[in-house]
């Protein structure tokens, strides 16, 4: 089926952890969930530009028999109670519960979803009619940012979370740096392609 290109939307890609929630080394348990601060505010100016809001996170939790999927489940539904408020939901949820060293047998695969693997993008894009060429990647690993960039998304780097300090895991370079969520969107309104 085609798709015209005109009627393709554009979106934000986000990473959960250190990202939109604080960083929490494997969290499994909804009492540890804390938005990040301005979170709330900084989605709602997302969607007010015309972005639609993808979640794409890895869960390695539920690989190593931490949490089961449901519980991953839970925590997202108590992470987008905690948006409504502000009228910054998000639009879509994607999770890898994989790991090529998984505890759990049935998640012990290579998958092509794990970041900075892209198939939770290209999921995501089918799905809701993405052009990635005007859409963003925005996290605070290279994991994220080398996803971001074998997508052709324009990458941001936020500095919460685990800042970028992974540089020696993955070869990630991302367009831009940003303090935290909010200066990220600050430059997403900036460089917004129509």
């Amino acid at each position: 089926m085609h798709i015209s290109l005109r009627r393709l939307r554009k979106a934000v890609f986000l990473d959960r952890d250190g990202t939109l929630i604080r960083f929490v080394d494997l969290l499994h348990n909804v009492k540890d969930l804390r938005l990040l601060p301005r979170t709330g505010e900084a989605l709602a100016k997302l969607r007010q530009l015309g972005y639609l809001l993808v979640l794409v996170t890895n869960q390695p939790v539920i690989a190593r028999g931490m949490a089961t999927e449901e519980m991953i489940a839970d925590i997202h539904t108590v992470l987008q109670e905690r948006l409504r408020p502000y009228g910054a939901e998000l639009d879509a949820l994607y999770v890898c519960p994989h790991h090529p060293n998984a505890n759990v047998e049935r998640y012990r695969v290579k998958c092509d979803c794990r970041k900075p693997e892209i198939g939770l993008i290209l999921q995501a894009a089918r799905d809701h009619s993405i052009d990635l060429s005007k859409s963003f990647m925005i996290g605070d690993s290279t994991r994220d940012t080398l996803a971001g960039n074998r997508a052709k998304l324009t990458t941001i780097l936020v500095q919460t979370g685990e800042a970028g300090k992974d540089v020696w895991q993955f070869p990630g370079k991302p367009d831009h740096v940003a303090t935290d969520l909010p200066s990220a969107v600050r430059y997403i309104k900036k460089h917004s392609r129509l």
